[in-house]
């Protein structure tokens, strides 16, 4: 396995700076983040070559928008984006995009599965010829809301999905918050994984039991190791399966800079998080 570290963690930086900071830390590849880091599709070819020339693998591009925005007009706007995005994505030679299904809250769950499911087969279909591997990251949203997001809306989607190029940007921080056992989730989606997030979840149980699941503050993100899954469980899992793809660590720990803060901080927590990485996988 490769590991390597999702850029959104210094979108306040340039990208030049980002992989020179990857390439001297030792990572082996990197996530890039459109919205920090490459904005519109003229600009992938460039981020893409200047990943490279640090001898970095570019294990995917990752673009942030509700697919299924109730706004109609805005929905067409980001579906239209999300398509140039693939076909220069999909040049470039990179082999995932990641993308959200979102929610349209005005429909139905079946409306919702139906109407993404019909946009990813599109998306496939158009860029056949790069064959570029489209994944989801299972990020609930803002709202907890989003589709396609635990095991049951995964089964939903490959119902409708069948090819293989549409699979998962695999992140248990996210299980553990809701509830989800991800060794069960792993085991059930283990020939649909493009991608693995790196990224851990703490829960304070005292502050659980005060105000329940529906309050704030009971659960962080933290980097691995520093929360509740048992990595070496879980690579092992992974490697089992046949997973060698890329781990892609999403740094979004408080105690280490997160959001925007003190640099050198969030620097030394992509750094903790690839040794621990490291120790975990030469102990398998």
């Amino acid at each position: 396995m490769k590991i390597g570290f999702y850029t959104s963690t210094f979108n306040d930086r340039p990208l030049e700076e980002v992989v020179d900071f990857a390439a001297s830390a030792g990572f082996d590849a990197v996530e890039i983040d459109v919205g920090g880091h490459i904005k519109t599709p003229d600009r992938v070819e460039a981020a893409v070559a200047l990943a490279r020339s640090r001898d970095l693998f570019l294990s995917s591009i990752t673009y942030f928008g509700n697919q299924l925005d109730p706004d109609r007009d805005k929905r067409w706007e980001l579906r239209a984006r999300t398509a140039e995005f693939a076909a220069a994505i999909g040049q470039a030679g990179v082999p995932i995009f990641v993308i959200f299904p979102g929610r349209d809250d005005t429909a139905s769950d079946e409306a919702n599965y139906d109407d993404f499911a019909d946009f990813a087969n599109g998306l496939i279909a158009e860029t056949q010829s790069s064959g570029l591997t489209f994944a989801i990251e299972n990020w609930p949203g803002p709202g907890d809301n989003f589709i396609g997001t635990t095991p049951k809306g995964w089964q939903e989607l490959f119902l409708r999905i069948p090819d293989h190029r549409f699979a998962l940007e695999f992140d248990p921080s996210h299980l553990i918050r809701i509830g989800v056992d991800p060794y069960r989730a792993m085991e059930a989606v283990k020939d649909r994984i493009a991608i693995l997030h790196a990224k851990d979840t703490a829960i304070n149980a005292e502050a659980l039991q005060a105000i329940g699941y529906h309050g704030k503050g009971w659960w962080q993100y933290k980097l691995p190791g520093l929360g509740l899954l048992d990595w070496p469980r879980f690579l092992s899992q992974a490697r089992g399966h046949g997973f060698d793809g890329t781990l892609s660590i999403e740094h979004e720990d408080a105690a280490y800079g997160w959001p925007g803060k003190d640099l050198d901080a969030r620097r030394q927590g992509e750094r903790l998080g690839l040794d621990y990485l490291k120790n975990v996988l030469n102990g398998l």
